[in-house]
């Protein structure tokens, strides 16, 4: 008799918890013809997938099949990508699928693609989400290699075009293993989201010089599509490859096709400005002068209006000289007249004075004792 006896359950849980921590079992790529395609009514899909050698039950939960149910057919070939489970019910090994592409596709773009629609799901790529660039950035935050001629083309731009803001640089490895934990290291450092906002560039720029589509791998892995998506200010990406469109490039808030091209988008020109302002201030001066022309016309007009309601005051100025001139005269001759009467009484007065009549050989006689003799007996 056998030691130890197990119930089937039990055995069928132990083979689940075996498959469920195999990596690679977990991320798994598989590529194969669908047959038995049952659609339930929930919206799962459940099929087989099959070559010459062997068949997988899958199932394609609705979840996860949204937008792709179309290439999901009897007689399809596929990639399909998901991780081997054990369902414990029936003990089937199945494959449970997130995401599937036409066969004929590489496993790279494969990959690429499931990426992106998992992405766009979460709502990483979502346009409302996009923010504007500063138009007068003062730091300019920058994520590349330190060898290679993207920083310094960056920096050839930003100095010739707005010399007045300062760059943030944050090296990084841009191509091999370590790419994308490098990339996504830097564009946190250079911006940390608890850091102080006043620390901060007010854009960043991520990218690399170019290369072949392979080299540009790292802008296409998870971490660096979420430290795009985290970032706490806008993001330019410019991985330097105008055809092909990294994940980097859908998460950014901007796309360059060129890190000369980013710096140009991020940095107004000096010169455009100074241009700018020197129209505006010509518009202005015109606008002042046509301001003051207004308004001295507008004072004229209220000046003539206001003269024109006022009466006509000449005839009064003629009424009052001829007036003033006749009062003059009235004034010369009464005082001419009142001057002829003075003389004529103080002839008159000169006439009847004492003083006159003793000038005119009369004396005046006293008695003894000094009183007036008013007859000639008196002084007999």
């Amino acid at each position: 008799m056998p030691t130890e006896v197990r119930p089937v359950w039990a055995v069928v849980r132990y083979l689940r918890e075996l498959v469920a921590h195999d990596p690679a079992l977990s991320d798994l790529w598989v590529a194969g013809e669908i047959s038995n395609l049952t659609a339930a009514s929930s919206g799962h899909l459940y099929f087989t997938l099959k070559d010459q050698g062997g068949q997988l039950r899958c199932v394609f939960f609705r979840s996860q099949n949204m937008g792709q149910r179309n290439l999901v057919a009897n007689g399809a070939s596929l990639i399909a990508h998901g991780a081997v489970t054990i369902y414990e019910q029936r003990g089937d090994i199945q494959l449970m699928i997130d995401f599937v592409q036409p066969a004929g596709v590489g496993a790279q773009q494969a990959e690429f693609e499931r990426r992106k629609a998992r992405f766009e799901a979460e709502g990483l790529f979502d346009p409302a989400r996009k923010r504007a660039l500063p138009r007068f950035p003062r730091r300019v935050g920058v994520v590349t290699s330190a060898r290679g001629a993207a920083f310094h083309d960056i920096q050839t731009v930003l100095e010739r075009r707005w010399p007045l803001a300062t760059i943030v640089f944050r090296p990084a490895v841009v191509q091999g293993e370590e790419a994308a934990v490098s990339v996504a290291e830097a564009v946190r450092d250079i911006a940390p989201p608890r850091g102080s906002a006043d620390r901060w560039p007010d854009v960043l720029i991520v990218g690399r010089g170019g290369g072949a589509n392979d080299d540009l791998s790292a802008f296409n892995e998870e971490p660096v599509v979420r430290a795009i998506f985290g970032c706490p200010i806008p993001v330019v990406s410019a991985v330097g490859h105008e055809t092909d469109v990294t994940l980097a490039d859908l998460v950014a808030d901007v796309r360059a096709p060129t890190p000369s091209a980013a710096a140009e988008l991020v940095a107004p020109d000096r010169l455009d400005i100074a241009r700018r302002v020197d129209g505006l201030r010509a518009r202005h001066d015109v606008r002042i002068t046509r301001a003051i022309a207004a308004a001295r016309e507008s004072v004229d007009r209220s000046t003539n209006g206001m003269t024109r309601r006022l009466p006509n005051t000449a005839p009064l100025h003629r009424d009052v000289a001829l007036h003033a001139d006749a009062l003059r005269h009235q004034l010369l001759r009464v005082t001419s007249e009142a001057r002829e009467r003075i003389a004529g009484s103080v002839h008159r007065l000169q006439a009847l004075s004492p003083a006159a009549t003793l000038d005119r050989g009369y004396a005046l006689v006293s008695r003894a004792g000094g009183t007036p003799a008013p007859r000639a007996s008196d002084v007999a």
